[in-house]
């Protein structure tokens, strides 16, 4: 059973990836991740400002907060 430091940390890497895999780490202002898990219950907010990119960032921010949830999954699975 994985701790829940190691549920926030693979969830918040999971996001960061999705972020910077879309968007150059360069057209990035501003990128928050916030990610709890108390009494199981996953909460996934990313905010993501890059003015610049050619990328819909509430697009990339979606499915930042997806592929969280979807690496906390397989965190459980394995």
């Amino acid at each position: 059973m994985p701790t829940d430091d190691e549920v926030v940390r693979t969830a918040a890497e999971a996001a960061e990836d999705v972020v910077f895999s879309r968007i150059d780490n360069s057209d990035v202002d501003d990128l928050d991740v916030t990610v709890t898990f108390e009494d199981g219950v996953l909460e996934v907010d990313v905010y993501v400002h890059a003015p610049d990119a050619s990328a819909d960032e509430g697009r990339v921010a979606d499915d930042a907060a997806l592929a969280a949830r979807g690496a906390v999954d397989d965190l459980f699975e394995g």
